[in-house]
């Protein structure tokens, strides 16, 4: 009993519910273990009791974070103080003195504007509260209006400020102050004090200006002519500015282009990165970078071109695999000598600028690559001085490696450059959202951010998935998770810096496992899946956050929504206005029959695609090719009989309600004209956002990822190719009539004969 209520006070289950009507207990060791991982010491009995007492004793006038929404009633943390209790709220401070962005105005800062509505949008201008505006912090008698929210970020809302009724529940002091971060005080009538971080955030994420379709693409997989070997920044750009100007698309997602984890050979998979927090330099196009045409020797480049030219050669027309390594040793040093080119004084300034827009964690990560250099990726297997972050080795080593991590520093910078300029693509081509970037949903266990930031992450835990229908034997993803009690802590800064960066250049996030906002299954190292346990975070604090950020960045959000969901965690992420993804072979009536979910039941508020980088390509759902793949490489847990006949029989379903609903003119047999009838149904979805695999575009049977491989499958190295799995380039993607024909469905009629300057949607 003393287990479960210390385990319940740390947000650790010890238990959890696969389906609504079954539960599987946790074993005790698997909670004690968790428990040790967030400092908790329950390893007696008696250690128990003490760790109850502790936690017990440690009462709290604020929680660690306190979330304001905009136009919602203030929390029990605000409400709920004993009577007499003053506030004062102070923005937060960044180097140099300066408050965060979008922090709003300063303290007592007139507040005049418009009105958010009920959706966090803004609404008609209202009139100041006074000459002068509203004040917005102080400890003395409340203005009569209060500020619903300010932002001051760089994103298309703009600048969003109001005043609206003061909260009567509100303690004395308060006044609401704009949106952003801010420290917020009480002092009780009793002398009593307490600090807090405060969020104040708009009611939602921003939304879809309009209904529209784009590409999901692996961007390693998209091979130009001109590519180094594997697809890069410069041909996402160009992806995006012809699909905004040739097909009328709002939008091209990519995998997580964050920092890999180095090795030899490197992991491929770019969801397990070393770092979320910056970019990896191996997508630059070196061709567009300006130092590249100051270099006067040219020859070492040329010469390393030709082998870029020879990788490309191998993987499109010799059957060779992607290789990562080997793209980035030719890029590394044609890089190395581009940064030896002295930069413009423009250039210099816009570098320094990024240099102080990053600070800390920029200088930490390009430290971790150089002693990664030195002394292998693993940080744990490093000098034991070099392993802590703030020592005073590291610090000599940070003078010593001073170059390299200038290097390191200089090629995050030109990364960034690049991924501005291919959102710049997008919108100039007339693109609704853009860029849609992806963030994965944790690191690698030895990489930079694991070291930079140790004491946020559980170490000796990973995240991973229980059980479910279908994998048994649940999911472990070899990934620390951050530590709850950790992020609340620090304010939330690591999440705050990371989304900041990934929204700096996107029209929109896709986050990977967005329940982890809410909850994540953590396995114990050395343990099966099945003996892990979930532990919860503060989703309503991370939400917070997550709609601050977006807000700021004038950015969508789109949750990956897929397999076992906690009840209420669709809901909750609704009313933020974070779209959901939904997958058209998953879309049926689970409450019901189980059939095929017809398409005016489907939810407005989503992504919706016929499949996604982890499952088969609709070419191979249709033809029952995955089946065999995974028979070929003994996947299947049951017969190839039984598994091709259920896939056939789900398969036959499908077809038959899109012949029905008439979306199948050409008749059964005909595979292009059966992919394109999948997307005409999910043209006629109510979902604000239709996203389709590029691959499906050309007819490619073979899956980027497949779930529960490593070896035995090319994951995440494959290039884009046609149905006999002949790799096609960008350019030859672009002119493919059947391409063409499948983008045709999703025009809506008008803009086919639309007039002169009207663009299609």
């Amino acid at each position: 009993m003393g287990l479960s209520r210390l385990a319940a006070l740390h947000g650790v289950a010890t238990s959890y519910s696969p389906s609504p009507d079954a539960t599987v207990s946790v074993p005790d060791d698997t909670v004690i273990a968790v428990l040790a991982a967030l400092g908790v010491d329950a390893g007696t009995p008696e250690a128990v009791r003490r760790s109850l007492v502790a936690t017990e004793s440690r009462s709290r006038l604020l929680p660690p974070t306190v979330v304001v929404w905009a136009g919602e009633p203030l929390p029990p943390a605000l409400t709920g103080l004993p009577p007499g209790s003053t506030v004062r709220v102070e923005p937060e401070r960044v180097a140099g003195g300066g408050r965060a962005p979008g922090s709003g105005p300063a303290a007592g800062a007139g507040v005049v504007g418009p009105a958010p509505d009920a959706h966090g949008e803004a609404a008609a201008p209202v009139a100041a509260a006074a000459a002068g505006g509203a004040q917005t912090s102080g400890t003395g008698t409340a203005a009569p209006a209060q500020a619903a929210g300010s932002e001051t970020g760089t994103g298309t809302t703009g600048t969003t400020r109001a005043t609206v009724p003061r909260d009567p529940a509100a303690p004395a002091g308060w006044t609401q102050p704009p949106y952003g971060i801010h420290r917020l005080h009480v002092r009780t009538p009793d002398h009593h004090e307490a600090t807090a971080t405060l969020v104040v955030a708009p009611a939602r994420v921003p939304q879809p200006p309009e209904r529209t379709h784009g590409f999901l693409v692996q961007l390693y997989s998209l091979l130009s002519a001109r590519s180094w070997g594997m697809g890069d920044l410069g041909d996402l750009a160009d992806l995006a500015a012809w699909a905004g100007r040739t097909l009328g698309s709002g939008f091209v997602q990519v995998n997580p282009l964050h920092a890999a984890f180095p090795g030899r050979p490197t992991d491929p998979s770019p969801y397990r990165p070393s770092s979320r927090r910056f970019p990896d330099p191996v997508h630059l196009h070196v061709e567009s970078i300006p130092e590249y045409g100051q270099l006067h020797d040219r020859a070492i480049l040329d010469d390393l071109r030709q082998d870029a030219a020879a990788l490309s050669e191998a993987v499109l027309n010799k059957g060779a695999l992607i290789d990562r390594d080997a793209v980035w040793e030719l890029k590394r040093q044609a890089l190395e000598l581009i940064a030896e080119v002295p930069l413009t004084p423009g250039r210099r300034a816009a570098y320094c600028d990024f240099l102080a827009e990053q600070g800390q964690a920029l200088e930490d990560h390009a430290l971790w690559c150089a002693l990664a250099e030195e002394h292998g990726p693993d940080w744990h297997a490093w000098p034991e001085p070099l392993r802590d972050p703030r020592s005073p080795a590291t610090a000599r080593a940070r003078s010593r490696l001073l170059d390299r991590v200038d290097l390191h520093c200089r090629l995050a910078w030109l990364t960034a450059t690049q991924l501005a300029d291919a959102q710049r693509a997008a919108e100039d081509a007339g693109m609704a959202i853009g860029i849609v970037h992806d963030l994965a949903v944790g690191v690698h266990p030895a990489g930079a951010d694991t070291w930079a930031q140790r004491d946020l992450f559980a170490h000796g835990m990973s995240v991973g998935a229980p059980p479910d229908a279908f994998n048994a034997r649940g999911q472990d993803w070899g990934l620390p998770p951050w530590r709850p009690d950790a992020l609340a802590a620090t304010g939330y800064a690591a999440f705050r810096g990371l989304l900041r960066g990934l929204l700096a250049h996107a029209g929109a996030l896709r986050i990977d496992h967005v329940m982890g906002l809410f909850r994540l299954w953590w396995v114990p190292e050395g343990r099966p899946p099945t003996d892990g346990t979930y532990v919860t975070y503060d989703a309503e604090a991370m939400l917070a956050v997550l709609v601050l950020e977006a807000h700021r960045a004038g950015a969508v959000v789109v949750g990956e929504d897929l397999g076992t969901v906690e009840p209420g965690v669709r809901e909750a992420l609704a009313r933020r206005g974070v779209l959901g993804t939904s997958v058209l072979w998953f879309e049926c009536d689970w409450d019901g029959d189980g059939r095929p979910l017809a398409p005016e039941k489907w939810r407005q508020d989503c992504l919706a695609t016929a499949t996604t980088h982890d499952l088969p390509s609709t070419a191979a759902r249709l033809t029952g090719d995955h089946v065999t793949l995974r028979h070929r490489l003994g996947l299947l847990t049951r017969t190839l009989e039984e598994e091709l006949t259920e896939d056939v029989t789900s398969t036959a379903e499908w077809l038959a309600l899109l012949a029905r609903l008439r979306m199948l003119p050409e008749g059964d047999g005909d595979e292009p004209a059966a992919v394109r009838a999948v997307h005409r149904f999910l043209a006629a979805t109510p979902a604000r956002m239709i996203g389709v695999w590029l691959p499906d575009t050309v007819g490619d049977r073979r899956p980027q990822n497949l779930p529960g491989t490593w070896d035995q499958y090319p994951n995440w190295r494959l290039p884009i190719a046609d149905p006999e799995g002949r790799p096609v380039t960008l350019e030859e993607i672009t002119a493919s009539p059947r391409l063409h024909a499948l983008m045709e469905v999703l025009r809506p009629q008008r803009s086919r004969t639309a007039p002169p300057g009207e663009r299609p949607v």
